[in-house]
């Protein structure tokens, strides 16, 4: 019954978005009190307990994860409003006029690059609205994001998944960081494929998109193989990216030879320059306070810092933010920064800023409820009800199901590096009774997350405010369902074969 219980706001949540169509601010408001409900009465949680496991949950939800969602936003609107858009409209179309290469160079290609940069959202809000403003459908445009902000995020935010996953299992980075590009490899040919496909499904396309999807995703494999092996954790995700984007350029240019030649640029140089500057500075602020560089890091850590005392069943958890590594505040400076070079007034930027809030209000809620909930599912001991149900019921065949468990954390965190916190001391754990090799299992946790992620509710709430598409989070939810069973099958069954 405990384990009936545990999955009872998983359940719930599905069917309140997935099955009858109720809004995400909705659907987690209910799923929220119900697990309090569950909480208190079959896991025995204290009010106090549960209460500040909520108020922690809503600090996380707030910063980075709302924070973040807030300003990759701003971001596209101040591109709106400069209207510098029209001019990345351009160059993007520019590039080929292909959609299968369209679409791939923005999901994949600049997707990744901003997952592997700044994580939290912004590989999905980005891309999505920049989708939109090139005439993709909603729908569809939020639908691809999710679905291509899947590998990438394992070595998110210049590598954090993988470094907690390091630090939680006491095991090296290097071989854990290898042994999750190797999970993940066939995936990396599968994924570009299916982007292309949904971009254009035409059978006279399906030799096109092969080309297009092995090329890209062979690439990309072969650096981020080479990245996590000989560098780390921190660049697999941004090396691999930039090699990506380039082999979609040239290969853009080869797939138009005979079409009617896209549009040449009606732009100068410096429009081009200033149209860029919103992304560009966003991506050096990340990218120069990022691990690569360490001792600007430690400086700009230990200035302007807060902190948050709380305590949770006797343990006092400190929550830490520091302001100027944050990066809601990196793509806050970047945007308005690069929103002054683009022509915006300070005053219309900082009411545009405000026009954002308004415009997110029901993700907010949604995005509280639903950290809220997990954080009190984590604290009453619900999720590793779970996993250690889950950990029972597969045996011998545990290896098969162990990226489950992965999902399992990333779709009720909405965060990879939260799912292997959640459950990376247990894949390790299970690793030595099972004598699987513990640095493999426990990357399969990681691997399975980034399949968790094209159906995070709380992803899914960032890809509807993105597209303007509060309201249909469950319509959303019900597309990409398939997608990410299949991803999680297939990477159980690579975790398996070769565990």
């Amino acid at each position: 019954m405990e384990t009936l219980y545990a999955a009872l706001p998983i359940i719930i949540l599905i069917i309140l978005m997935g099955v009858m169509k109720v809004s995400g601010d909705k659907s987690s408001v209910i799923t929220l009190f119900i697990t309090a409900f569950l909480a208190l009465f079959a896991f025995n949680l204290s009010v106090p307990d549960m209460i500040n496991s909520f108020l922690y949950g809503m600090l996380k939800a707030l910063i980075p994860i709302l924070f973040i969602i807030l300003m990759a936003i701003y971001s596209y609107n101040v591109l709106l409003q400069t209207k510098k858009i029209e001019v990345l409209k351009q160059q993007f179309s520019a590039i080929s006029v292909d959609k299968s290469v369209q679409v791939l160079l923005i999901t994949w290609g600049f997707g990744g690059l901003l997952e592997g940069m700044a994580g939290f959202g912004t590989a999905v809000a980005i891309p999505a609205a920049i989708l939109i403003s090139l005439g993709f459908k909603p729908m569809f445009s939020a639908v691809v994001s999710l679905i291509a902000n899947s590998v990438p995020t394992a070595f998110g935010a210049v590598g954090v998944p993988v470094i907690v996953l390091a630090q939680e299992t006491g095991l090296p980075v290097i071989p854990l960081s290898t042994a999750v590009v190797l999970q993940l490899s066939v995936l990396m040919l599968l994924v570009p494929f299916v982007i292309t496909f949904l971009a254009d499904p035409r059978l006279k396309a399906l030799p096109k998109n092969l080309l297009l999807s092995l090329s890209v995703g062979a690439v990309s494999l072969v650096a981020q193989y080479l990245a996590a092996h000989y560098i780390g954790a921190e660049t697999p995700a941004i090396i691999g990216s930039i090699a990506a984007i380039i082999v979609i350029i040239l290969l853009g240019k080869l797939i138009d030879r005979g079409k009617e030649k896209p549009a040449g640029m009606i732009y100068s140089g410096g429009e081009i320059a200033r149209a860029w500057m919103v992304y560009v500075l966003i991506m050096a602020l990340v990218l120069v306070t990022s691990p690569l560089f360490p001792v600007i890091r430690e400086v700009l850590q230990s200035v302007l810092v807060s902190t948050v005392h709380i305590t949770i069943r006797g343990e006092v958890k400190v929550y830490t933010i520091q302001w100027l590594i944050q990066g809601g505040v990196l793509l806050f400076i970047g945007s308005f920064v690069g929103g002054l070079i683009q022509g915006g007034k300070a005053g219309a930027l900082l009411v545009l800023l405000w026009r954002s809030v308004v415009q997110l209000r029901k993700t907010i809620v949604t995005v509280i409820c639903l950290v809220g909930f997990s954080s009190i599912m984590e604290t009453s001991g619900m999720i590793n009800q779970l996993a250690v149900a889950l950990a029972a019921a597969t045996g011998a065949l545990y290896p098969l199901f162990a990226p489950m468990i992965g999902a399992l954390g990333t779709f009720l965190t909405g965060s990879d590096t939260s799912a292997n916190i959640l459950f990376g001391k247990l894949q390790a754990g299970v690793a030595a009774h099972t004598g699987v090799d513990p640095t493999w299992l426990s990357a399969a946790n990681t691997a399975g997350a980034t399949g968790g992620k094209i159906i995070s509710p709380q992803s899914i709430a960032i890809a509807t405010s993105a597209c303007d598409q509060q309201g249909q989070e469950g319509s959303i939810l019900k597309a990409a369902i398939p997608y990410a069973l299949a991803y999680v099958i297939i990477a159980g069954v690579v975790v398996y074969l070769f565990a």
